[in-house]
């Protein structure tokens, strides 16, 4: 039981690295939450100073999430078992909890969306692709990185059900719940989506217009 609460603390400590605000203070003299949407996310530093600074940021994100759900492997629960499953959703929260509030980083961090990605990735992997599949291809339609995220958090328990036939009530449940705080976080984007005031962000820069 110690040992899995000293694994809970760290998947937390790992979800407090603000890869968005030191990469920006560090390299670029700014703090990230003070600019553009105020976010501690790859998608505001993306908008702010571009993709350089972006791509460190979101692998970071997804990199901690990933590993912090991995260490669920270094207790004493049996692979595959209910209890390291369940275990697992915990490590989710704490990283979550952490990159959302940040011990680093005067508790202001990002929305999590990132971490939660690289987090789920170690929980449910084959789904992960058909979400990432989705989030692109909305993005690509759209140019919203809010409305991308939520398409593709509301999409995951569906994939997991209906296509890989998941019966497992705990997983599908805490994938609804997932889905619900994505929204929940996105109330903002919601907004300002409904208000068509949402930024817009190009994978493929637009051809400029002749004047």
């Amino acid at each position: 039981m110690f040992l899995n609460i000293i694994l809970v603390i760290i998947a937390y400590l790992l979800g407090s690295i603000p890869s968005a605000v030191w990469i920006s203070k560090h390299y670029y003299g700014i703090d990230i939450r003070e600019h553009g949407s105020k976010n501690a996310g790859a998608t505001n530093v993306l908008r702010v100073l571009g993709r350089r600074a972006a791509l460190p940021v979101f692998a970071i994100d997804v990199i901690k999430g990933f590993v912090a759900v991995s260490l669920a492997h270094f207790s004493m629960y049996m692979q595959g078992s209910e209890a390291m499953f369940t275990f697992k959703i915990v490590l989710v929260a704490a990283v979550i909890l952490g990159h959302i509030f940040p011990v680093f980083a005067g508790f202001r961090g990002g929305k999590g969306v990132a971490t939660l990605a690289g987090a789920v990735l170690g929980v449910y992997p084959p789904a992960v692709l058909l979400c990432l599949a989705t989030f692109v291809i909305v993005l690509l339609f759209t140019h919203y990185v809010s409305l991308s995220s939520m398409t593709a958090g509301v999409m995951f328990p569906i994939y997991v059900t209906l296509v890989f036939g998941e019966k497992s009530y705990s997983l599908i449940i805490f994938l609804c719940v997932v889905a619900v705080l994505l929204l929940i976080t996105h109330r903002k984007n919601i907004v300002r989506l409904l208000n068509h005031t949402e930024s817009k962000t190009y994978i493929i820069k637009p051809p400029r217009k002749n004047r």
